[in-house]
């Protein structure tokens, strides 16, 4: 694959397998005597592509089909059996319900907590934390458990976190899924911002029409491996 000098991402012949024992009772696994036979599941199968700077990319596909598999191991939290990940030095951010925030603590802390997970210091954080709240928009709840959050409120404030720490790379894993319209659109809107500015995003999404919409390109993925790639209208 040719590589752009301008690239962010560079994905070249990836894959990754899971590994699980053959189906059978822990009792008949543990005492059997000769070693216990593995399957092997290929979440990612030989994927490649390309993504620019400052370009919006798609990616869409059944449950199951290696999105998510394939997006955290370009954010660095899984790594391929095989092929290469190439981010070009480039900073990241990935916006997954949920991912690194504790149900204990307050969304006031979790943003201090889940950004310096990201690498950043507490003194930039803190700098950040009236963005971070203002954009969030859930009022009093900033300073209560994020336990007790709906599942819109804890998009909100993951999201919140993720655009407004200035990555070079944002991966958005299927967070908008639960936010009400007004929200999406506020998204969309902070998208279209951060391209401008060069920042490039991954956006997965079921949803064919927020894909098109949105993004410059799309990666279509059935079964781990690449049904389609190119231009959003085409696919």
């Amino acid at each position: 694959m040719e590589e752009n000098r301008n690239s962010a991402i560079s994905v070249r012949n990836v894959c990754i397998d899971y590994k699980s024992l053959k189906t059978g009772s822990i009792k008949e696994n543990l005492f059997k005597i000769k070693k216990v036979e593995q399957e092997i599941f290929h979440a990612v199968r030989n994927v490649s592509f390309e993504v620019p700077e400052g370009q919006i990319l798609g990616i869409t596909g059944k449950n199951g089909s290696g999105k998510s598999t394939m997006l955290r191991a370009i954010a660095g939290i899984f790594s391929a059996d095989s092929g290469e990940i190439d981010l070009h030095g480039h900073t990241i951010s990935l916006l997954s319900i949920g991912v690194g925030f504790k149900n204990e603590l307050s969304g006031r802390e979790n943003i201090i907590l889940s950004g310096m997970l990201l690498g950043f210091s507490r003194d930039f954080i803190m700098e950040k934390m009236p963005e971070i709240i203002e954009f969030a928009g859930i009022g009093n709840f900033i300073d209560m458990p994020v336990k007790t959050y709906s599942s819109g409120m804890f998009a909100r404030l993951a999201f919140a976190v993720a655009i407004n720490v200035e990555p070079d790379i944002l991966i958005v894993d299927e967070a908008l899924s639960v936010g009400d319209v007004f929200f999406q659109n506020k998204c969309f809107k902070k998208f279209d911002e951060l391209r401008k500015r060069g920042v490039t995003i991954l956006f997965v999404s079921h949803d064919i029409g927020s894909v098109r919409q949105m993004c410059s390109r799309v990666l279509w993925l059935e079964k781990g491996s690449t049904r389609a790639f190119g231009e959003a209208g085409s696919i």
